[in-house]
């Protein structure tokens, strides 16, 4: 059974990588797509492709760390459709490099992004799905929310509190018709490696350490959420590897810590951290 066929779904982050696949794929499946982005030229391209495929869309340019801005989206979808099926809070953003090279504004930038605008969805979708006695927030995390590392500090700071927000609100909406879950996937083959601003790391070097990992695309990768959504999953791990670094740091999570320090070790030595 297609459990997105007719329903609303709000997708952030939509103009490229894992946001732009969940579109297209949710608007193959019959969904009606509110799709933004912060990158005009990216979502129009996509609202153009998803609308010559004979799917059912809606787009516009969005800044998620703007909470003002983000209330009138998701109210005018909710006015505009009477209700929200599906909210997937998926825009994201990365800096890397060594924390003691951070400035605070490289702080602020990704958490103002990656966790302020998850809390903004959620600030007004939730209470809204609550009323309404139905809906599924999906929340994109990473496995660098569940497992940490060292290269890319504020970005799993956020990512840790997507998770923690997502169980919480799971808890939460439980007894009041309210799905929610945290999607915290491995390597995905998308641009948000060579998109990503970086601080005294070789960017060539740091994307063939990448691409070394076993990764899938973002097609792949949307049909693996979609599965998790319709499973109602608590958390849903795209990729065999993320899933076995997720469980040997529930097994042993001093052991992760080592070993993710031996790693950092390594690309010190290897000169993809210049310093």
């Amino acid at each position: 059974m297609n459990i997105f066929n007719g329903k609303v779904a709000i997708i952030t982050g939509a103009g490229s990588g894992i946001g732009k696949a969940l579109a297209e794929e949710l608007a193959c499946r019959g969904a009606h797509v509110v799709i933004n982005d912060i990158n005009a030229e990216r979502i129009r391209s996509v609202s153009e492709g998803i609308a010559a495929a004979g799917g059912a869309v809606t787009a516009s340019t969005l800044d998620v760390s703007n909470y003002d801005a983000v209330k009138k989206m998701i109210e005018d979808t909710a006015g505009a459709h009477g209700r929200i099926d599906y909210l997937f809070n998926n825009a994201g953003i990365a800096v890397g490099g060594p924390a003691e090279d951070f400035s605070i504004d490289d702080w602020r930038t990704v958490i103002d992004v990656n966790l302020y605008g998850v809390v903004h969805g959620v600030a007004v979708a939730f209470p809204l799905m609550v009323n309404q006695g139905f809906g599924h927030i999906i929340n994109t995390a990473s496995i660098e929310g569940l497992v940490p590392v060292a290269t890319n500090p504020s970005y799993v700071t956020s990512k840790y509190g997507v998770v923690g927000l997502s169980n919480a609100l799971r808890i939460a909406g439980a007894d009041l018709g309210v799905r929610v879950s945290a999607v915290c996937p491995g390597f995905i083959k998308t641009a948000i490696f060579t998109d990503s601003k970086l601080i005294n790391i070789d960017r060539q070097k740091s994307i063939e350490a990448m691409e070394r990992l076993s990764g899938v695309t973002p097609e792949q990768c949307a049909k693996d959420i979609l599965r998790g959504v319709e499973r109602n999953q608590a958390f849903i791990v795209v990729t065999a590897f993320a899933r076995i670094l997720w469980w040997l740091h529930r097994l042993s999570p001093d052991y992760i810590l080592w070993r993710v320090l031996v790693d950092y070790r390594k690309l010190k030595k290897e000169g993809v951290i210049l310093k």
